[in-house]
């Protein structure tokens, strides 16, 4: 049995271990953390460790993709710990075949796979409901009471004044209202900061605060669409007595296109619910699809990736699924991880649709938002997400990554295109560290769908991707029986090599 608290601890114990740079500041700067353990049963001793953990709330537009492949597309958190575990899974595959001394996989029965260990399994974390369709959730199925809600920008903001005062009493009416204006802003935009400079340009804009962020380039890269998640709107409380209309917390994420939309209607009418949302941002819209959406697809294709899927002999799929505390629901988040897929059927050997168990722990991330708002004091200036997303996985080489707007954090502007601005994360950094996998490879001990006399020439990101059939089957049956609307990735932005 998981112990939601004990998995949220041991994540943010790790986190705590990490440098400063690219962590949010206290009061001031909120941020979501996600994480991936690998639990480790032998007899009745069970080991736990963190072997990836990211954070972040934001991704860039689609004019801001790279056709190499270079740029980190999607920064929320989820995305980040589970790429940090792929990169994880990689060395311990390439363990496994240069000596096979790996403590996650061992050699499966067909020639060039491999399995989990026996007793090997892994479980997911975040430390709030993923943005999306699991973030659609009625009041009276919230269970943290003790999350303050925050007002919408249509309510005049009236209750932030309120507790402006209350958890302040020795401010002055204007700091009040300064508190207000700032929140009901962060609050029309989703929880952003519509006149925010990219982060490594807070250390001047805020150096009365003491930010983390170390000095600015002279150069910094061009500013993405941000993405951000403000799923614990409140749009309607009721003053004193008088009990609260029937409403639900909101998400951020838009509908796809082309198929059904929001109705925005008041309360509960505001939202459509098991539907398919990208994760917007402020003009450029995004590609992304949402975390819930991310997860769901997970628990039928596995969050190994199409390319690890070429030497696994069955998919991997976290076994558990804990939240933070938060606005949460068990039903919305078994419909939008769980229900949406469970007619998906007819799926090639080594998939499966595989629901993880659904947790949710007593502990809230102290960089949560409500609690930033919480703590926040008139003097540290306006609340804002933080800009840098920060990736650490459990490898030899290069373990900590930190980025902003989809390059690394700091990168200046002559080293766009460059390796010195490219995320460990991105696509084509994960793609040659696998094909130093594949070279590493006896010919002999290739999986056959590498093996050339068996596939052609590959070449391309595309053309591996393509090749790993068992994998692209799966995806298309999860296409044809639930998400038929899944939008189709441009093929001009996968043809690097």
């Amino acid at each position: 049995m998981v112990d939601a608290d004990e998995i949220f601890s041991l994540c943010f114990e790790r986190f705590k271990r990490l440098p400063t740079k690219g962590k949010p500041e206290p009061g001031r700067e909120w941020t979501l953390l996600a994480a991936v353990i690998k639990t480790t049963r032998r007899g009745d001793a069970v080991t736990k460790e963190v072997v990836s953990l990211g954070t972040g709330t934001k991704c860039i537009g689609h004019a801001a993709m790279s056709p190499n492949g270079d740029v980190l597309n999607d920064s929320h958190a989820e995305v980040i710990a589970r790429r940090g575990c792929v990169r994880y899974l990689m060395q311990e595959l390439h363990q496994a075949v240069v000596g096979g001394n790996s403590s996650v996989f061992c050699q499966a029965e067909e020639r060039g796979k491999w399995r989990l260990r026996p007793g090997v399994s892994f479980i997911f974390f975040t430390s709030h409901t993923p943005c999306g369709d699991a973030s659609i959730i009625p009041f009276n199925d919230s269970r943290s009471d003790s999350c303050p809600p925050l007002l919408s920008a249509h309510e005049g903001g009236r209750g932030l004044k309120r507790k402006a005062e209350q958890q302040n009493d020795g401010e002055t009416p204007k700091a009040a209202r300064l508190l207000e204006q700032d929140t009901a802003e962060m609050v029309l935009e989703g929880g952003g900061d519509p006149k925010r400079p990219l982060p490594s340009d807070t250390s001047k804009r805020d150096a009365p605060s003491q930010s983390h962020h170390e000095e600015p380039p002279e150069e910094p890269a061009p500013p993405p669409s941000e993405q951000l998640e403000m799923d614990s709107r409140t749009p309607s409380v009721g003053d004193g007595p008088h009990p609260r209309a029937p409403d639900i917390h909101r998400t951020g994420a838009k509908c796809v296109v082309g198929g059904q939309v929001d109705p925005l209607q008041p309360g509960v009418g505001y939202h459509s619910t098991g539907l398919l949302r990208v994760k917007p941002g402020r003009g450029e819209p995004t590609q992304s699809l949402s975390c819930s959406d991310k997860l769901a697809r997970w628990g039928v294709v596995g969050f190994q990736g199409a390319l690890l899927s070429h030497y696994l002999q069955e998919a991997l799929y976290f076994s558990t699924v804990v939240v933070g505390k938060c606005p949460y629901s068990q039903d919305v988040m078994h419909r939008a991880l769980v229900s949406r897929c469970s007619g998906v059927s007819d799926l090639p050997a080594g998939f499966s649709v595989r629901p993880p168990a659904l947790l949710q722990s007593s502990l809230e991330s102290c960089f949560s938002q409500s609690e930033t708002v919480r703590r926040h004091r008139h003097w540290q200036g306006r609340i804002t997400p933080c800009g840098a997303a920060i990736s650490w996985c459990n490898v030899t080489e290069r373990p900590l990554d930190v980025t902003a707007n989809g390059y690394k954090y700091g990168v200046t502007k002559k080293h766009l295109g460059t390796a010195k601005a490219r995320s460990v994360l991105c696509k084509l950094e994960l793609f040659h560290s696998f094909l130093s996998l594949v070279a590493d490879t006896d010919p002999s001990a290739l999986p056959s769908s590498l093996s050339p006399s068996g596939t052609g020439e590959l070449r391309t990101y595309w053309d591996y991707k393509r090749a790993s059939q068992a994998y692209q089957q799966a995806w298309q049956q999860l296409l044809r029986h639930a998400f038929p609307l899944w939008p189709r990735s441009d093929r001009d932005l996968l043809l690097f090599c």
